[in-house]
């Protein structure tokens, strides 16, 4: 059974928010396609927000003006609904300077930047979760609007894994090359896999833990989280879906 948004917050709707939430309900499942939920400061309008994404049950887009409100909104978002995917999507460039030419000085600024990996990290969760369950609230910036990518590729170029799955050791890693992960045995990160005999592990696009895949000759004998810091296992996994390291991925 899918998994339902379910606001896990320590009182109930009060004052005039029950009729707020009535209204924004039913105004949605008329067809209105704008509606102004107005109150002061603290009067409890994420609160409200949540309600309403509880009673309706559908993936939500939450635009915010900037990053910094994104994530005091995404905070708020993960404390009421600790049990869904809350996601957050905005620009991974912590600095952009595009390339210029000022005529006036025959000057020549060549194009500079500099990306944030947690970032990007978050946006590759988003990614995987919008396209794996309906329990998503993803608060983005304007950066949302821009693509990312072919989502038939995309989903096409990703590999799905059991425990007992007959493959190949050699067809994995290569499978995992074609996503453009990269392979390094001594310095394991995010984006990597390494290989040690018949284990390989790997840190998936949108994950800080380590994923171990164990092989008996053919077969898949074994999946495990790891911490990817003390090396300690959190668990095992029955299955597991490897999506690919960039969202610009082609066949």
């Amino acid at each position: 059974m899918p998994n339902r948004f379910r606001v896990d917050a320590p009182f109930k709707p009060a004052g005039d928010q029950p009729q707020a939430i009535a209204q924004l309900v039913e105004g949605v499942r008329s067809g209105l396609t704008q509606q102004v939920l107005a109150g002061v400061t603290g009067s409890g309008k994420t609160n409200v927000v949540s309600w309403v994404v509880e009673e309706l049950q559908r993936p939500v887009l939450v635009l915010s003006p900037n990053k910094t409100l994104a994530a005091q909104l995404c905070a708020e978002f993960r404390r009421l609904l600790p049990h869904n995917a809350v996601e957050y999507f905005v620009s991974y460039y912590d600095y952009y300077q595009p390339e210029a030419y000022i005529a006036r000085t025959d000057t020549y600024i060549e194009k500079d930047s500099s990306r944030n990996e947690d970032i990007d990290r978050m946006r590759h969760s988003t990614t995987q979760s919008l396209l794996t369950r309906r329990d998503v609230l993803v608060v983005a910036s304007v950066s949302c609007i821009y693509g990312v990518g072919s989502v038939e590729d995309y989903m096409g170029e990703s590999l799905h894994i059991e425990k007992g799955q007959s493959i190949r050791r050699e067809v994995f890693l290569r499978k995992l090359t074609e996503m453009l992960y990269e392979r390094n045995d001594y310095d394991l990160a995010r984006l990597r896999f390494r290989v040690r005999g018949d284990v390989v592990d790997l840190v998936p696009a949108n994950e800080e833990k380590v994923f171990r895949v164990e092989f008996f000759g053919d077969e898949i004998e074994r999946i495990q989280e790891l911490d990817a810091i003390t090396g300690e296992i959190l668990g095992a996994r029955d299955e597991f879906t490897v999506f690919p390291a960039s969202h610009y991925v082609t066949p």
